[in-house]
């Protein structure tokens, strides 16, 4: 999974990959996202960082891609980034930096501020998982911008036009944003419902990012197969799920955070055997919205 470009290998490869449905898929306004299971690291990053090849994943959505790719068979277009997330997040706002990882003064628009920020976890991580720190050197706010206008915002432009084409072509939107989050994140969630644990969390702002149907249509479903689900804690929603969630303008937007323990070695970062089963557990989910998505207009 892992791959270490050459510099300049931005400028070659594509920040993220599109596939759309095939014309014997059905028609629906389905627009999957997988912003974090990007696994290219940029030899440049790698020449500035102290952490190795194997350590520097620890923050990655692994897999992920691989749960939603049947999306498009189902009628679902998917949106997957593919530079890595400590590269740049693009579920972030981009100009959310921390001035103390940079050697130059940043801009006045750049939003240091943030709990993101403050938890070392801005558009340009300070840290993966478990606090490490990833860079040995400062940054310059010129590496920032090209990052910048390199990845995120072109991810952002061509995911705000899938959901334009969605709305033009069907009166609406409906955004799946795909996480996973780690086994200890999972385990220590406490519902009404399942007590202590749960399986996926479903993060729609508090009901502000989509119309409620949308967040019970899946919790129905998943909870059918066994899921245990919770809402909005610890994950209500990224920028993403923020930024495009706005149900009066017939664009309905929800975060999924998978727990890694039903599909993945967290130590290894392979899959398990869990992951063909949640795969096809996710189709069945994505065939249900493809069918039923009219109920939200």
């Amino acid at each position: 999974m892992n791959a270490i470009q050459p510099p300049g290998a931005l400028v070659a490869e594509p920040p993220f990959a599109i596939a759309r449905p095939g014309p014997e898929a059905p028609s629906s306004p389905l627009v999957f996202a997988s912003p974090h299971s990007g696994s290219i690291y940029p030899a440049e990053m790698m020449a500035a960082s102290m952490l190795d090849a194997a350590a520097i994943r620890r923050s990655e959505d692994a897999l992920v891609d691989r749960l939603v790719e049947g999306a498009p068979a189902q009628g679902a277009t998917l949106i997957t980034a593919r530079l890595a997330r400590a590269w740049i997040d693009v579920n972030r706002e981009p100009w959310e930096l921390d001035q103390g990882m940079f050697e130059d003064e940043l801009p006045d628009f750049a939003k240091g501020r943030t709990a993101r920020v403050a938890a070392g976890l801005g558009s340009i991580a300070k840290v993966v998982s478990e606090g490490r720190e990833i860079y040995a050197r400062k940054l310059t706010f010129a590496e920032a911008r090209e990052r910048v206008d390199s990845v995120h915002r072109p991810y952002h432009d061509a995911l705000a036009r899938l959901l334009a084409e969605a709305r033009a072509a069907h009166g609406l939107a409906i955004l799946i944003d795909w996480h996973s989050m780690p086994a200890a994140a999972g385990s220590g969630v406490v519902t009404t419902r399942h007590g202590r644990g749960c399986d996926i969390v479903l993060g729609d702002r508090f009901g502000a990012a989509c119309a409620p149907v949308l967040t019970t249509m899946v919790e129905r479903e998943l909870e059918a197969m066994g899921y245990r689900c919770a809402r909005n804690s610890p994950y209500a929603g990224g920028y993403t799920t923020e930024h495009y969630g706005r149900p009066a303008r017939k664009t309905h937007a929800l975060q999924i955070e998978i727990n890694r323990a039903l599909y993945l070695d967290e130590a290894t970062l392979e899959p398990t055997e869990g992951l063909a089963k949640l795969k096809a557990d996710i189709e069945r989910v994505t065939g249900v919205l493809a069918a039923e998505w009219k109920r939200l207009k």
